[in-house]
C-alpha cells in the first residue's frame, strides 16, 4: 500500500488561526485545529526562523504592566508580547503604531508549523513544507501506511 501523505495550510481569522489538515493524492477530509502557544520548544524554532532574540521566560514588561511568562521580541514591536502559562497572548501594539500586526501573524503562524512538525517528528512521522503563493504554508507530513 503507498504511504499517504497530509498537508497543512495555515490561515487566519478573527480570534487567531487555523491548520487545515488534509489527506494528499486520496479523498480527503479537513480537520480544524485551533492551537494556543503552549510549547516553548516551538516558541524557540519560531523565532529562530522569524530571525528574532530567542525568548525569555519569568516577567515580561508590557506598556501598561509587567506579566509573568514568555517575552517574545517582535521585530519592530516597541514592547514584547507574553506568552502566558495557558497559551493566552498579552500584548500592545497601540493599534499598529507599536509595532505591525502582521509581525504578530507571522510569529502564530510559524509557531503553529513548527508545533505541528515537533508533534508529527514525535510519532515518528517525516515532514516537508512548501510556501505557498498567498503566503501560507503547506507543511505534508509523511505517515507509512
Amino acid at each position: 500500500m503507498p504511504p499517504t501523505y497530509w498537508g497543512f495550510s495555515h490561515r487566519h481569522f478573527a480570534g487567531g488561526f487555523f491548520l487545515f489538515p488534509q489527506e494528499i493524492p486520496t479523498v480527503s477530509h479537513t480537520v480544524t485545529i485551533k492551537t494556543k502557544i503552549t510549547d516553548l520548544t516551538a516558541i524557540q524554532a519560531a523565532c529562530q526562523r522569524l530571525k528574532l532574540p530567542q525568548p525569555t521566560k519569568g516577567e515580561v514588561r508590557l506598556f501598561d504592566r509587567v506579566a509573568q511568562g514568555i517575552g517574545v521580541h517582535l521585530d519592530g514591536w516597541r514592547f514584547p508580547i507574553c506568552v502566558e502559562s495557558d497559551g493566552n497572548l498579552l500584548y500592545d501594539h497601540f493599534q499598529g503604531f507599536w509595532g505591525s500586526p502582521e509581525k504578530l501573524d507571522q510569529f502564530q503562524q510559524m509557531y503553529a508549523v513548527e508545533k505541528a512538525k515537533l508533534e508529527a517528528r514525535k510519532q515518528g512521522y517525516q515532514c516537508s513544507e512548501s510556501l505557498l503563493a498567498d503566503g501560507s504554508i503547506r507543511l505534508q507530513v509523511l505517515v507509512e501506511a
